[in-house]
């Protein structure tokens, strides 16, 4: 550990299972260099995620709102694959999301939204081969 690297934020815990319960996966911040995943852990997953007013899936369309308008495919994939595994979101609701962002976000960006939404949708319903 660096002497420039902070502590453990008393939330670390709180924050990788948050990351876990959000996402189905998380990210010990002591296996990665440098300290954004430790800020990301403790702060964003630790303490935003896990504020009482708002619950996962109103966060995640939120962030799926957000990254739509970045044009954030890869980043799309992982909430869109986290919210189908979770039962937040259906297929249908997916899919009704890229029409929905397409008015706000613009034509150009809902192509790669649906191109996303498409092969998450995709993976999980494979071809009978």
């Amino acid at each position: 550990m660096s002497a420039e690297r902070r502590p453990p934020s008393p939330d670390r815990h709180r924050g990788i299972e948050k990351m876990r319960e959000v996402y189905n996966f998380s990210v010990d911040p002591d296996d990665v260099p440098g300290d954004f995943v430790a800020f990301t852990v403790d702060h964003l997953f630790g303490d935003v995620w896990c504020r009482p007013d708002l619950a996962v899936p109103e966060r995640r369309l939120l962030t799926i709102g957000v990254l739509a308008a970045l044009g954030k495919t890869d980043l799309l994939d992982v909430q869109f694959s986290s919210a189908l595994a979770n039962g937040e979101l259906t297929e249908d609701q997916v899919r009704e999301i890229v029409v929905h962002l397409a008015h706000y976000v613009g034509w150009p960006l809902a192509t790669d939204l649906s191109a996303a939404a498409e092969r998450v949708i995709a993976r999980r319903n494979p071809s009978p081969g």
